[in-house]
């Protein structure tokens, strides 16, 4: 039988498991997220490729997000300065953001729909998958 070793916990925040290898475990909703964003912005294909293409905790099932998935980050009486005094981001701790914009996999005819994370409202901007202003946040199901 396929043992699997269970990545060492490095701290929790309620419901939120952070693991040595670079994931956060949401035991609410079972889905496991990168422990931080890409980093810079990019547009939609670039949040895309970026999320397919993640390797980290020895998964290859990585993806980017519905925009339903990234509201269930949101939390307003988690609040961060970022940016360097910028912006105010809601979320656990042990996911970094540094951005306040994340792109979603949920697209409709020409509008394209990124997460704010300052306010907690979904976004939609038409025609703008080419738009270098949002960031990715890689995603799994865990089974």
């Amino acid at each position: 039988a396929d043992i699997q070793v269970k990545p060492k916990v490095i701290k929790t925040d309620g419901r939120f498991i952070a693991y040595a290898d670079g994931t956060v475990l949401d035991t609410k909703t079972n889905l496991m997220w990168a422990s931080k964003g890409n980093g810079f912005n990019v547009n939609w294909y670039g949040a895309n490729n970026y999320c397919e293409n993640y390797r980290v905790g020895g998964h290859m099932d990585w993806r980017l997000p519905t925009i339903k998935e990234l509201e269930t980050l949101f939390d307003i009486n988690k609040p961060q300065i970022i940016g360097g005094g910028m912006f105010k981001v809601n979320h656990t701790k042990l996911i970094k953001l540094d951005w306040h914009q994340y792109w979603s996999s949920d697209v409709k005819g020409e509008c394209n729909y990124f997460f704010n994370f300052e306010n907690g409202q979904i976004m939609c901007f038409e025609a703008h998958l080419n738009w270098d202003s949002a960031r990715a946040l890689p995603v799994r199901s865990v089974k």
